[in-house]
């Protein structure tokens, strides 16, 4: 099992003054101490856990660029972004960039969104649910579309590309690895089945019910179930002298039987730096056994 960092708080001491270089720091320490990928939250605003929108809040794409030029191996991704709040086509040269300026390492992290005060607040669309999902749908067909040798027109109900061209393409091929996050059973899980190469769920006591509606979904449109990565998210704390390894590695373990390949958390005070190295001593050597 491979263990991803949310980066996703940005309330730390020295303020916006040190803000890149505390970044740079942390990006850099999970590096070294083997976290497979680093992910942001693509909000503007930040979310009610983390403090609320008062709190400090980065632009996402903004953010992995740099984290890109700070760092040489975890892949990077959004932890996810909100169909909504950029054109496809956008969202598409986005992932590229990264793609490309990182050597190969983009994932796109996408979902239908949910943060409607955000979306009010900024002035950024936020139709209601079924559509939303309709465009996340159509968000993954353009997106696949740019990444192919097909530059042709888009006609979708909600969107319209005269010429779906993307040049540079991505270095990584057939393209940047797709993951579809939520566990809504009828839409989401059949989007993961029908255009990703992963999953995102909560470490929840439905966890085997939404994996077992994964492998209908996937029957049902002729995919491999076993070609899906799961992923889920879940909290992680080592606590100060790792008084909470041993639970957390239980817990990983007992996932791993599920067929969980990534479990991604937040870990309390990353920033400084002690706690990633914790989880690079004691948690991911053993992770990568189960």
């Amino acid at each position: 099992m491979k263990i991803g960092l949310q980066v996703s708080d940005f309330t730390w001491p020295g303020g916006a003054p040190t803000l890149a270089a505390d970044l740079r720091r942390v990006a850099v320490a999970a590096e070294e101490a083997g976290f497979a990928r680093v992910a942001v939250a693509d909000h503007l605003w930040q979310i009610p856990a983390n403090g609320g929108p008062e709190s400090a809040m980065l632009e996402a794409y903004t953010t992995l660029g740099y984290l890109a030029a700070c760092t040489s191996r975890v892949e990077l991704l959004t932890w996810v972004t909100a169909a909504t709040y950029r054109a496809p086509a956008l969202l598409a040269k986005c992932v590229t960039t990264l793609d490309v300026l990182s050597g190969g390492r983009a994932w796109l992290g996408v979902g239908a969104g949910w943060f409607e005060d955000e979306a009010r607040g900024l002035g950024l669309p936020f139709p209601p649910t079924a559509e939303r999902f309709a465009r996340l749908e159509e968000t993954l067909r353009i997106c696949l579309q740019m990444w192919s040798d097909e530059d042709e027109r888009f006609d979708g109900e909600h969107h319209t590309l005269e010429r779906a061209l993307n040049a540079p393409q991505p270095l990584r091929r057939p393209h940047p690895p797709i993951l579809v996050a939520g566990g809504g059973e009828r839409r989401t899980l059949r989007l993961v089945a029908q255009y990703a190469q992963a999953c995102n769920l909560f470490a929840s006591p439905e966890l085997e019910r939404k994996l077992d509606v994964l492998r209908e979904h996937c029957a049902a449109v002729g995919r491999d179930y076993d070609d899906i990565e799961k992923t889920v998210v879940l909290p992680m704390d080592p606590g100060p002298d790792g008084e909470n390894v041993e639970a957390i590695l239980g817990e990983l373990q007992r996932l791993a039987g599920l067929g969980i390949a990534h479990a991604h958390t937040r870990v309390p005070g990353a920033a400084e730096i002690a706690p990633l190295e914790l989880f690079g001593e004691r948690i991911i050597p053993e992770a990568a056994r189960f």
